[in-house]
């Protein structure tokens, strides 16, 4: 059964989705679309916005494109701007916008640490910041972060990403204590191993490492944007009307065993996969 937008009065329901011109993002946006909402996307690439839009107009929504750093809140504040100007509310907003790199602790840089905390756990708050107001004055608005299962483990490798996200998952389960008064849900996604171009270029930059992955996953493969997606448009349904403060793993059983972790902590110190 197809979710159904939340309820919305006049006009079709609004969705922005950060990071939402490539990959899980655009997944996402297009899955909303298909659910019959109108998308914002942001990104801090035009080109990356031009080429997601298209993609999610193709579905019969109506588009806005906001080029925006989530790490500057007075222009995220100014995107949100838009986003009233342009629709006139905000049903959803899912925080996907991310930054990772696979390096050693002893080796990540300040600006290299402040990077990736700035865009996933301070961009995660200044979305959901700005964007309260219209939440707040929605029927029932919803948000959905985009963590990692090592937000609750550890994840060598990846010290700066498993900080940020472990910061996010708290913040969602704040941020759904806190707005639960004005009707506004806030979940959590965990995506495991998925892939798309820029994990692709990012992480799994070897067969070796998609082979070691692969076989650390009881399903045994890989994740696609498609399996994230699905279950954003549940958690933003009304048939999750219910649920909120939680995160829901989407990874076919790899945590459980810690696999990827082990094996992006054995490249960041240089053994073999």
């Amino acid at each position: 059964m197809t979710p159904t937008p939340a309820p919305s009065g006049a006009g079709r329901p609004v969705a922005l989705v950060t990071g939402g011109g490539t990959g899980l993002g655009l997944a996402v946006a297009v899955a909303l679309a298909r659910d019959g909402y109108d998308l914002a996307l942001a990104s801090r690439s035009p080109e990356h916005l031009a080429a997601g839009g298209r993609v999610v107009r193709a579905e019969g929504a109506t588009v806005l494109e906001l080029p925006v750093d989530v790490r500057q809140y007075d222009r995220v504040a100014a995107a949100l701007e838009t986003v009233r100007d342009r629709f006139g509310r905000l049903d959803v907003l899912v925080n996907n916008a991310a930054g990772n790199f696979v390096q050693p602790a002893e080796e990540i840089t300040p600006n290299g640490w402040r990077a990736v905390v700035g865009i996933v756990l301070d961009g995660t708050f200044h979305c959901s910041r700005a964007a309260f107001p219209l939440l707040r004055a929605a029927p029932g608005g919803s948000i959905v972060n985009v963590v990692a299962s090592y937000a609750w483990m550890a994840g060598p490798g990846t010290a700066h990403s498993a900080a940020a996200k472990a910061g996010v998952l708290s913040l969602t389960r704040t941020l759904a204590v806190e707005w639960a008064r004005h009707r506004i849900r806030v979940n959590a996604v965990a995506p495991g191993p998925i892939r798309t171009d820029g994990t692709d270029r990012q992480l799994w930059t070897s067969a070796e490492r998609v082979r070691a992955v692969t076989d650390g996953i009881p399903l045994g493969r890989f994740g696609a944007p498609e399996d994230v997606a699905e279950v954003v448009r549940f958690l933003v349904s009304p048939r999750a009307g219910y649920i909120t403060g939680e995160v829901v793993t989407v990874d076919g059983g790899q945590w459980l065993g810690n696999g990827v972790m082990d094996l992006l902590g054995r490249t960041a110190r240089g053994d073999p996969p």
